[in-house]
């Protein structure tokens, strides 16, 4: 499947991080059984933090582009969990996103499937998954979006 994802992502134009390292007293990631859970993977682009309020600094689309972000660095710590094969991954099981939004900003759903759309995109059926798309009044150094998730490997 590793050539397959590989493939899929150059199709899309589509080009996976490098796997970064955390910015406070955490893991990235933790394997139990086959499943790795991943920490939450702040929106960057080319090295630089996307920051902003999704509906006042940032449109719905920012969002969903900050989102697709996330999506890239989660699936980098997957890999870097397999060892750089992502053949072993079996499927998302589940995404967590939070949107840096307004009080009375309604689409975060909108901003999540940035990450959801990629994932599917890059994974096909595999990319499927449970979902909760959430606001938050403010997230770690401003990033517009926080994406976790949990994925099952062989």
């Amino acid at each position: 499947m590793s050539q397959n994802i590989d493939a899929r992502l150059e199709e899309l134009g589509l080009k996976l991080p490098e796997a970064s390292a955390p910015l406070a007293n955490y893991v990235p990631y933790v394997q139990t059984g086959n499943l790795v859970h991943v920490s939450g993977q702040i929106a960057m682009r080319d090295g630089a933090m996307i920051t902003g309020k999704v509906g006042v600094d940032l449109s719905v689309e920012d969002g969903a582009a900050a989102a697709q972000q996330c999506a890239l660095s989660l699936l980098a710590q997957v890999r870097a969990a397999c060892g750089g094969d992502l053949g072993r991954l079996k499927r998302v099981v589940k995404l967590v996103g939070f949107v840096n939004s307004a009080s009375d900003f309604t689409e975060q759903a909108k901003v999540i499937n940035g990450a959801s759309d990629t994932m599917v995109a890059v994974l096909g059926e595999a990319g499927r998954h449970a979902r909760s798309a959430v606001s938050a009044g403010a997230l770690p150094f401003n990033v517009a979006v926080e994406i976790e998730g949990i994925f099952e490997i062989s």
